[in-house]
């Protein structure tokens, strides 16, 4: 584990961040955590509403067996303790999306304890977060304020959709370190298949806790296990990308440090991030718990799981994005770099595999990560949606292997099979793009190129990284498709070097 705390200059002094961080998940269920009703994107208004989600009188929750075993699963895959009983609560507030006046959640006794997530950085350096709970809860609809000057409308499609709240300490102490963890979470939610971390639609969201505190002062009440007196904190409800969370905590840390080197002091409450300002502003004061008058709901027997029943999920759990870096680092010869990346989605991961069979697996993992995914971002296409087929990518490694292509060439022929033209092989034979490895042409190349410019290549002798423009003439004179080792070579010899 290796400290990466962000350090702002303040004019008294310098700050550090504390951030902790709750994570909701939208559990992959197609029903809802207390009613038969279909939960899905993109129906009408009001069209995913049973007469329990609408809270109508004598209706009774009755709780979705797979939610339960999806939340446990995702409390296994944080190497969290699974808690054999717990409970659920009313936590009272009123919303006018919020039908019951009430939530139903977890507040005394949630279903996962204590746990642990290991988080790698783009530098190669690592960090650990504690995972303090889990709780199961249902969400509230939506609110709509943009359909009319003079009215609020309000579709119920979302109430009592199920949903995971993990709850972080406060153990990160950077934006980019925020960013990666919920990054890291939602890999590991979606190789669980308990959580589809669509964040666009809302199915993962960050409400992200700010403090800031003089530099030291974090070190310290860690090690005493003390955080209530290390800073007033303020909650930045509902992020929803990594670049939103870095600049929302950044704006936010920075104002906090302004009200307090003015002698000001820090309100405990709820904050927004609005992106088109790049500010965050206050919602409402933070409540504590006992605002929300929590008491277990009568209507709800405690949930009692079976040991034999939770041991049985944890054998079905899949290849986790841990272990799947370390096999592909040990089977492949990858870097921990490159395997992070990879295992940062599960369906990049298979896509290399399959690619990387019989193949140099580090240029495979070079074409997949920079040229496809690349390709890819630009495009706004997923890995599942690509328009070049993992047996092409080894096919294309594979000519480059033979010496049938260079490196230069076969990024022109990635080009062509992004278009839709075929099989790499086919598209190298239609188009005339072998590598030229014949060394009596590339010597007739060099031997007319020294000819034409004999001050270039008596300065070679004194400056020896000249020989890059030269290399480079020779690409131009063959039209790319030299052997660059054979330039390189017969240069050499040619120019005494």
């Amino acid at each position: 584990m290796t400290d990466s705390a962000t350090i702002l200059k303040g004019r008294t002094g310098d700050w550090e961040i504390v951030l902790g961080l709750e994570v909701h998940a939208q559990v992959a269920s197609r029903s809802k955590l207390f009613s038969g009703a279909a939960v899905g994107f993109g129906a009408g208004p009001n069209e995913q509403v049973s007469l329990v989600d609408a809270a109508m009188p004598g209706m009774l929750p009755v709780l979705n067996r797979f939610c339960v075993e999806q939340a446990v699963r995702t409390g296994l895959g944080l190497k969290a303790k699974i808690n054999l009983k717990s409970t659920f609560d009313r936590k009272n507030y009123f919303y006018p999306d919020l039908p019951q006046g009430y939530q139903i959640s977890q507040f005394k006794s949630p279903i996962v304890g204590e746990g642990l997530v290991n988080v790698d950085r783009d530098d190669g350096t690592s960090f650990s977060v504690r995972i303090e709970r889990l709780h199961l809860e249902q969400d509230a609809g939506k609110s709509i304020h943009d359909l009319s000057p003079n009215e609020t409308y309000v579709d119920l499609n979302r109430s009592g959709t199920a949903l995971m709240e993990i709850v972080s300490m406060p153990d990160m102490r950077s934006p980019e370190d925020a960013a990666a963890y919920v990054k890291k979470l939602r890999a590991i939610l979606i190789t669980l298949g308990t959580c589809d971390g669509d964040m666009e639609k809302g199915n993962l969201r960050a409400d992200v806790n700010v403090s800031v505190c003089r530099v030291g002062q974090y070190a310290k009440f860690r090690a005493d296990g003390d955080f209530k007196h290390l800073g007033t904190r303020c909650e930045i409800k509902n992020v929803n990308s990594y670049r939103f969370i870095q600049q929302a905590i950044n704006y936010e840390a920075r104002r906090q440090i302004e009200i307090l080197e003015d002698g000001g002091k820090i309100d405990q409450e709820t904050r927004l991030y609005d992106p088109t300002k790049n500010e965050t502003r206050s919602m409402r004061s933070k409540e504590e718990a006992h605002d929300y008058r929590y008491f277990p709901d009568p209507d709800l027997l405690p949930l009692v799981l079976d040991a034999a029943w939770v041991k049985a999920i944890e054998a079905g759990l899949p290849e986790l994005p841990d272990a799947k870096k370390a096999r592909l680092m040990s089977a492949y010869g990858l870097s921990a770099y490159d395997a992070t990346v990879l295992t940062s989605d599960g369906d990049v991961a298979a896509y290399f595999e399959e690619a990387a069979k019989g193949r140099d697996a580090k240029l495979t993992a070079n074409w997949v990560l920079n040229d496809l995914l690349g390709r890819l971002g630009k495009d706004g296409l997923e890995i599942t949606a690509s328009p070049i087929p993992a047996a092409d990518i080894a096919a294309l490694v594979a000519l480059i292997e033979d010496g049938t292509i260079s490196g230069k060439i076969a990024r022109t022929v990635f080009e062509h099979m992004w278009a839709g033209e075929g099989a790499p092989s086919a598209i190298v034979e239609k188009h005339g793009l072998v590598q030229i490895t014949d060394t009596g042409a590339i010597e007739a190349a060099v031997d007319k190129l020294i000819a034409e410019n004999p001050d270039k290549a008596a300065a070679v002798k004194d400056k020896p990284q000249a020989i890059g423009w030269f290399v480079g003439q020779v690409m131009k004179e063959t039209g790319g498709k030299a052997n660059p080792a054979a330039v390189n070579e017969i240069l050499k010899a040619k120019l005494g070097l």
